[in-house]
């Protein structure tokens, strides 16, 4: 089994724009009957690469056109939005999606994605709580008084009560934000601190503590599966040190989530086995068989779509028939 990850970067050395948001919808269409798990969408701003800043909108497209899969939002800038805006399209798009998209909101880390939006940075932490209560109020389609404005976020979602929200973050503010809010939390590392500090805060609001979920230690966060490995390096080692380069600039000088590497060559990147793998067939059978999911990202650094189809049918008509053996 696998999950489908886009951010839709696409440098000049990738694939247009256009081409790589046709192939998301298209990639995801496919792999819904063939052994997919989730969609899951990014979300970033003002970036040279063009990541993706409207995963709701990508969200909505993925949704029409497929009809099981689940389809996670992770993470928004949740400072950057308001909240009842927000909630609005949240239940056009549980609508839209028959209830299969969740969201996860953080307040994210890159200075200049405040600054284009006007808002502070250094207070994106309380600007935070308070659009959090707001926002959970009105994705349920209550209404509801809030500072003498009467709110009623129409139409109704779908799913009771409304999209399921979730925390994520890197840090113990973010952990105990969630918890006091009685949501799950995502973190973007394995350390124990951060469930400590969510169950914590959870009990000190008179809660009982959610779902803290945390990414495996050494389980790769990018996957590709090739029947030449040797090959498929040669061929994907540029767009992936696209994705390596951009975000260890975003992360330097911070304790980084568990998918950054801050290696500089291709490599160093294959050496360092982490972050960032290329599986041959039998190995790609035998970690989904020790129940670990492929974190595939198909389209990572622009790479051109027909690249991208070739190894995603590896995985679909080897991996997965594989699978099905003794």
């Amino acid at each position: 089994m696998f999950t489908l990850r886009f951010d839709m970067r696409a440098p000049a050395t990738g694939a247009p724009a256009r081409e790589l948001y046709q192939a998301a919808i298209d990639i995801a269409e496919y792999a819904e009957t063939r052994g997919m798990l989730a969609t899951v969408l990014c979300e970033h701003h003002g970036s040279s690469d063009g990541y993706l800043p409207a995963p709701l909108i990508l969200a909505s497209a993925i949704a029409a056109r497929t009809k099981q899969a689940h389809i996670t939002i992770a993470l928004i800038l949740l400072p950057l939005y308001d909240p009842i805006r927000l909630a609005e399209e949240m239940a056009v798009l549980d609508i839209i999606s028959a209830g299969r998209v969740s969201l996860v909101a953080g307040i994210g880390y890159v200075p200049s994605e405040y600054e284009m939006a006007g808002v502070d940075f250094k207070k994106r932490g309380k600007i935070a709580d308070t659009k959090f209560e707001l926002l959970l109020k009105a994705k349920t389609g209550e209404a509801f008084e809030y500072e003498g404005r009467h709110i009623h976020v129409t139409p109704p979602p779908l799913t009771p009560g409304g999209m399921r929200v979730s925390g994520g973050g890197g840090s113990i503010p973010a952990a105990r934000r969630a918890g006091r809010l009685g949501i799950d939390f995502v973190a973007q590392a394995s350390d124990p601190a951060f469930k400590t500090a969510y169950d914590d805060a959870a009990r000190e609001a008179g809660l009982a503590p959610g779902n803290c979920m945390m990414p495996p230690s050494g389980v790769p966060q990018v996957v590709f599966v090739a029947e030449d490995v040797e090959a498929a390096w040669a061929e994907l080692g540029p767009y992936l040190m696209h994705d390596v380069l951009t975000y260890g600039e975003w992360n330097a000088g911070r304790d980084a989530p568990a998918s950054v590497s801050f290696v500089k060559t291709i490599d160093e990147l294959r050496a360092e086995n982490r972050t960032h793998k290329i599986y041959a067939v039998a190995e790609a059978v035998a970690v989904i068989r020790q129940g670990m999911p492929l974190a595939l990202h198909p389209l990572i650094g622009g790479l051109p779509p027909e690249i991208a189809w070739k190894y995603l049918r590896v995985v679909t008509e080897q991996v997965m028939p594989a699978l099905k053996s003794p």
